[in-house]
């Protein structure tokens, strides 16, 4: 994995995202847009096996449910993302047609 795709897995993922974990799933699943998706069904799936609201009367509520709706959010946003080591990831070159511009002598009346 390079540094570039790395990078963009921190920026997907967050920065204390363990990187020797994301260079394992790199090596087995060979895609980093792979590996953001995995981590985050992986994420989501922990956040279903436990209840998402406890309350504890008088003393404490818990609600996950916006953490799963986020994540969720950042699942379907990983469809439009492109990835550093998919075609047109990364850096790109865009050539644009140069058209000259005609330069028109102004004579200035103060200009002698």
């Amino acid at each position: 994995m390079d540094v570039s795709v790395r990078a963009w897995l921190l920026a997907q993922l967050g920065p204390t995202t363990d990187t020797s974990d994301l260079d394992a799933r790199y090596a087995r699943l060979t895609s980093a847009r792979a590996v953001a998706n995995e981590v985050l069904a992986e994420r989501r799936a922990k956040l279903l096996a436990e209840p998402l609201q406890m309350t504890v009367n008088g003393v404490a509520t818990i609600d996950q449910s916006n953490n799963l709706a986020g994540l969720e959010r950042q699942i379907a946003s990983m469809e439009d993302a492109t990835a550093p080591d998919e075609p047109n990831g990364g850096d790109n070159l865009v050539i644009a047609p140069l058209e000259s511009t005609h330069r028109r002598r102004h004579h200035s009346p103060w200009r002698r």
